[in-house]
């Protein structure tokens, strides 16, 4: 198993179907945090969810598709990062994220983003990733701009969430610009 060092003592890690019991006991603390932000059917409610989610992201990396990894901060899981798209024959990904509030505020998912971006254009010659983010996620956006993403638009009511729909920002970065943001950065 890979396993990727990030700063302060953290590092980034395939998030497997036996991280099951670690993940739903990750989610009780970050739960309530992370609902508004992430997918309905990422945030489950006990164990057995907990196991599906793994699963469906397991079934879908042996396609070729989506991934997903844990952030682990002194041995402990409090978020990840993942490609809740991954279409190599277009070319193309949606990158995404969620952390609970212990682990917030110190560069983790940048660098985590960062590094799964890298390797879908490096490794996997991918030539566009997504971010997408509710409009009013000022957090989720500055990440997308530290990673070297354009706003390319709102898409409008697109976000359901507690009876209410939020609007959605669409952001991307392409192949060329996020060699030049690395480059910078290096």
């Amino acid at each position: 198993m890979f396993s990727l060092s990030l700063r302060h003592g953290a590092r980034l890690a395939p998030l497997e179907v036996w991280h099951a019991e670690e993940f739903a006991e990750h989610l009780d603390r970050a739960r309530e945090h992370i609902r508004p932000w992430v997918g309905a059917g990422f945030v489950t409610d006990d164990l057995d969810g907990a196991r599906a989610t793994l699963k469906r992201y397991a079934d879908r990396q042996a396609d070729d598709g989506a991934r997903l990894y844990g952030i682990w901060r002194d041995g402990v899981l409090v978020g990840g990062v993942m490609f809740t798209d991954f279409d190599a024959a277009a070319g193309s990904c949606e990158v995404g994220c969620w952390l609970e509030p212990s682990a917030e505020g110190h560069g983790l998912i940048t660098q985590a983003c960062g590094a799964l971006l890298d390797w879908a254009f490096e490794s996997r010659g991918l030539h566009r990733a997504e971010w997408h983010c509710r409009a009013d996620n000022d957090r989720s956006s500055a990440v997308a701009k530290r990673l070297g993403m354009t706003l390319e638009g709102v898409r409008r009511e697109a976000w359901p969430y507690g009876g209410a729909r939020h609007d959605k920002k669409v952001w991307a970065v392409l192949a060329p610009e996020r060699r030049a943001v690395s480059n910078d950065v290096a």
